[in-house]
């Protein structure tokens, strides 16, 4: 064959087009029919490359600009489930961890758990730690300073949430009384800040946000003001109730949740580990079934139907829910954390989430829900506990305002110098202020000669374990200190506060039984933040953080405005890819 040496061209054209070394071949270079076909497959080869480098560009450059979008416009979850267990210590974790294999366990093994979440305020008590859950604010901002306090335009105690302008729904009307109590209509209208709720639905009005709890204040505090409805337990007639500030009746799902009259079959069940516990009541029927595992048990029941009825994460939107379990707060109070009745509590809380979770899992999709869990408050030991320990602490039996009062009129004459409130927060009767005189001269008592009397009657009575005064000048002004100090700022609102603040020392309380919270210490501050769920990296935080860091995190992941009256921060555990 005429030049059968030449037959490997094309590959000499390849290495040419690439500008490298070729094979010398004098007869293919001088053939005339060869050098055609040559440039003919150089150029193809060479216009070939120049596309393909072409078409790479363009994937590259279309690669970078998708990116962002689709971190802009990521899937939401299509639910959130806000869990608040009243009364739950961080260290109940740590103590029962065995004895989770539910939905505590799922959290803390699936889930972001932050070791050190603590309360940054005092009271620390439920209605204060329910409304920081998802308003991100301080009490000094949000107006909740306590679960009650005086009320001087009012005249008189009123709770976080009683509403005299809105009617039961669900149970009947309660005669108005000079005190407003839990058993009264409610609504979030004491509520001064917007919750994540709210900014959710106004972001997105066809969101639902529902609340549940056996509490009022549990309910109505975490859901906000522009919630679907909040609902509580009413004691009187075992149903879950609402108030006209959200509906004119209860819907469908939950009047037939109320018809299962579970209540009454509860009332006569016992507590198979500890059946010495009796809830049968004298009052009202069903008063002592907050404190029983059957109330717990209610509020899962109930959230399940809200679930279905409401049809949560179920309609192409993002839905909230919120759930406070108040039973291991009342068993709490009555027991302390050291008691076996506190174990088996937060064991049934583990079980009841798993429960919770099957049935978000059926409907909405594990995978599509983010979870939160916390607490509203810790708790102090027993004194009894503690004596065992040689731990320093015990009951307190004497009366601050007692105390206050009986200085001062000693001082300053006999009138009725302390207004009677709730708490540690003593509220001065300024009408007797004002018309009183000081004894020696006649001149007009100053406020500074009030409060050095009353400050120096409070620490001098060491019946009352005082730790610490401040007088509302120095909680208007700001007073330098430790994190006491910033604890009682940040708690105290001048509009709501008492005048004189009270801190007792560690281990000491008020009472002649059971245990309670309220303090700036680290037993009634340190409480679990465990979140999980599309959008959250897992895994094990010891960074300090605050619990007033989850209405902007959660902001932040569902790409909604921040709670007006948040002072928390993003918590480092969002996905970048989102």
């Amino acid at each position: 064959m005429l030049y059968d040496d030449c037959v490997s061209f094309p590959k000499r054209a390849l290495l040419k087009a690439q500008n490298l070394p070729q094979f010398s071949c004098l007869r293919c270079r001088h053939a005339p029919e060869f050098q055609s076909l040559y440039s003919f497959f150089a150029r193809v080869l060479l216009y070939g490359r120049m596309m393909l480098y072409r078409m790479l560009s363009v994937a590259f450059s279309l690669l970078m600009l998708t990116t962002p979008m689709r971190a802009q416009t990521a899937a939401k979850p299509k639910l959130v489930v806000v869990v608040m267990v009243d009364q739950f210590r961080y260290d109940y974790l740590t103590r029962f961890r065995q004895d989770y294999h539910g939905g505590l366990d799922r959290l803390l093994s699936h889930g972001a758990d932050f070791t050190n979440a603590f309360y940054a305020q005092t009271p620390t008590v439920t209605a204060v730690g329910h409304s920081i859950i998802l308003t991100g604010a301080m009490p000094s901002s949000s107006g909740v300073i306590g679960n009650s306090w005086y009320d001087r335009v009012e005249g008189k105690v009123v709770t976080s949430v009683c509403d005299w302008n809105v009617t039961m729904v669900g149970a009947p009307q309660p005669p108005k009384g000079e005190r407003c109590t839990d058993s009264d209509p409610a609504s979030p209208k004491r509520l001064l800040v917007t919750a994540l709720g709210d900014e959710l639905r106004d972001a997105h009005p066809d969101s639902k946000v529902i609340g549940i709890s056996i509490k009022a204040r549990s309910a109505i505090l975490p859901s906000g003001h522009s919630s679907n409805g909040a609902f509580w337990f009413d004691d009187g007639n075992g149903n879950f109730v609402t108030s006209s500030f959200y509906m004119d009746k209860l819907p469908g799902w939950a009047d037939a949740f109320n018809k299962q009259k579970l209540p009454a079959k509860y009332v006569e069940q016992k507590w198979d580990e500890f059946p010495s516990w009796d809830f049968h009541s004298t009052g009202n029927a069903y008063a002592k079934l907050p404190a029983s595992p059957w109330g717990n048990e209610l509020i899962e029941q109930f959230a399940e139907a809200a679930v279905t009825g409401e049809k949560l994460g179920q309609r192409g939107v993002t839905d909230l829910l919120t759930i406070s379990f108040s039973s291991n707060d009342y068993v709490g109070h009555a027991v302390g954390p050291n008691a076996p009745e506190v174990r088996n509590m937060s064991i049934r809380t583990d079980q009841l989430l798993q429960k919770l979770f099957e049935l978000i899992d059926r409907g909405v999709g594990m995978n599509n829900t983010v979870v939160v869990l916390s607490a509203d408050h810790g708790v102090a030991s027993t004194p009894e506990h503690d004596d065992t320990l040689h731990l320093p602490g015990g009951y307190i039996h004497v009366d601050a305002q007692d105390a206050v009062q009986s200085a001062l009129t000693q001082v300053f004459g006999k009138g009725t110098w302390v207004i009677p409130g709730p708490g540690d927060s003593i509220y001065l009767n300024w009408d007797t202020v004002t018309s009183a005189q000081k004894k020696a001269s006649g001149a007009a008592l100053e406020e500074d000669d009030l409060y050095r009397v009353a400050t120096s009657a409070l620490l001098a009575t060491p019946e009352l374990h005082v730790a610490r005064v401040y007088t509302r000048e120095q909680l208007s002004n700001g007073v330098a200190g430790d994190f006491v100090a910033q604890a009682m700022m940040n708690g105290f609102n001048p509009r709501r506060s008492g005048d004189i603040s009270i801190v007792f020392e560690p281990g000491y309380m008020p009472g002649t039984s059971g245990t309670t919270h309220f303090s700036p210490w680290a037993y009634d501050r340190h409480v679990p933040m465990l979140l999980m769920g599309p959008g959250i990296k897992p895994g094990r935080y010891d960074e300090n953080v605050q619990v007033n860091d989850i209405a902007p995190t959660l902001a932040t992941l569902l790409d909604i405005q921040t709670p007006s009256g948040s002072s928390g921060r993003v918590l480092p555990v969002l996905e970048h890819d989102r």
